[in-house]
């Protein structure tokens, strides 16, 4: 299943890495009593006032504190939620491409919430246009993962699809003592990537078109897909992780369609590889009413925070950030017409990914549903968006993000064209 509860060795892995960052940055007196106005000074730069935020603000020492110690926390629970429900294709020797690293938050993620990779010889090629953000999440991941690890990290300055060697290339592992190629010679001398990679990169570049500009999301996901694919091995796999919002959602949907018009396939989280039917932005009328498509909704999943560390929500209270659910958008795929292994598997009835929370169906006549009457949450299927329909115990247990089996009604919801499905 996707985004299932964290492990106990998780739980206590991302409670420790909280006092590492401590640690290896350690917070000055002076700085510690403003950390939560930095963080949401940070955070409203990354809203509201977006304008305002320069390509390098991670270059600033308040900043680049508050990103450590609150953003770079949660992005990790989100991550930590997601990467041990993918069934990841890498074995000893791949490499892992990773496009606006920061901090190196995928790296981190990885190494916390996947022990059966911690063996493998994997080389990290980490590419963002600020070297100081990359650098400190060097310095946490060495004093994360030991002396012994075997995965090797190599830091490229560079904006996407940038010419290689803007800056020098620092290397961590085996081989950090050896003269390594730079400029065009380092891309034609590696080879691709078997999984490329990009955590809230392309929503913050496209960060000027409005989620209702359908057209613009189309263009921008396709110059994205190419750019993510330029990285890859011919049989290679991709997974982009975007927040789970309008923006977001539509911008997943929009590199889902560039993916299956190259031929690529849709691993998770899609049960199919039909029009996606959480588009976002505004469906037409007609397509609506005919097809399923409701307006504004997008695709994403969103889960409960009670698993992330104590400390990070009690450091999100003081910065006026109170934190109960944690969303994302993402897309899992492979370019060689692969196959993802389905643990969830399911035959017979139409398959359903639950994508909103629980909501009360009204009772006959529009009058108000009882507490026991009937509930529904959407659901993304091949025959476009779904009404799963049945008791509200059944409905609320499900996690975000579970499949299910479900008989069509052949009803429609007249509300927004989805088919009714029976749980």
């Amino acid at each position: 299943m996707i985004f299932p509860h964290l492990d106990a060795e998780t739980r206590r892995a991302l409670e420790g890495f909280l006092r590492l960052i401590d640690r290896t940055f350690p917070l000055p007196r002076r700085r510690a009593g403003s950390l939560p106005r930095d963080i949401a000074e940070l955070s409203r730069l990354f809203t509201g006032a977006r304008g305002e935020r320069t390509v390098t603000y991670l270059g600033k020492p308040a900043f680049l504190s508050a990103y450590l110690r609150y953003f770079l926390p949660w992005n990790l629970y989100r991550l930590c939620r997601l990467l041990p429900g993918l069934v990841l294709p890498l074995e000893d020797g791949d490499a892992v491409t990773d496009l606006g690293s920061g901090p190196l938050s995928l790296a981190l993620a990885l190494w916390i919430s996947r022990p059966d990779l911690r063996g493998l010889r994997l080389e990290f090629r980490c590419i963002d246009h600020t070297a100081t953000v990359m650098r400190a999440g060097k310095k946490l991941f060495e004093a994360l993962a030991g002396g012994d690890c075997p995965w090797i990290l190599r830091l490229e300055r560079n904006s996407l699809g940038g010419r290689a060697g803007k800056a020098p290339i620092v290397w961590k592992g085996p081989s950090a003592e050896e003269k390594q190629p730079a400029g065009k010679d380092a891309r034609r001398q590696e080879k691709p990537a078997r999984l490329v990679t990009a955590v809230n990169v392309f929503t913050e570049l496209g960060q000027n078109i409005p989620a209702a500009d359908g057209g613009g999301l189309k263009r921008f996901a396709e110059k994205s897909f190419k750019t993510l694919t330029s990285y890859l091995a011919d049989t290679g796999y991709l997974l982009a992780v975007e927040p789970g919002n309008p923006q977001g959602g539509a911008f997943i949907a929009g590199l889902r369609g560039a993916l299956i018009e190259s031929g690529g396939s849709v691993l998770a989280p899609c049960p199919h590889a039909q029009p996606c039917p959480f588009p976002g932005g505004k469906a037409p009328r007609r397509e609506r009413r005919t097809e399923g498509r409701g307006k504004g909704k997008w695709c994403h999943f969103a889960f409960s925070t009670e698993e992330a560390p104590a400390a990070l929500r009690t450091l999100s209270s003081r910065a006026g950030l109170p934190k109960e659910r944690a969303a994302l958008s993402f897309l899992f795929a492979g370019l060689g017409g692969q196959e993802g292994p389905e643990p969830e598997a399911l035959t017979g009835g139409l398959r359903l990914r639950v994508i909103s929370d629980a909501f009360p169906l009204p009772a006959a006549g529009g009058a108000p549903a009882a507490r026991d009457a009937r509930f529904g949450r959407y659901c993304c299927s091949e025959q476009g968006m779904a009404l799963l329909t049945g008791k509200r115990s059944a409905l609320e247990k499900a996690e975000s993000g579970a499949l299910f089996k479900a008989a069509c009604t052949g009803a429609r919801d007249p509300k927004t064209g989805a088919v009714i499905a029976e749980i």
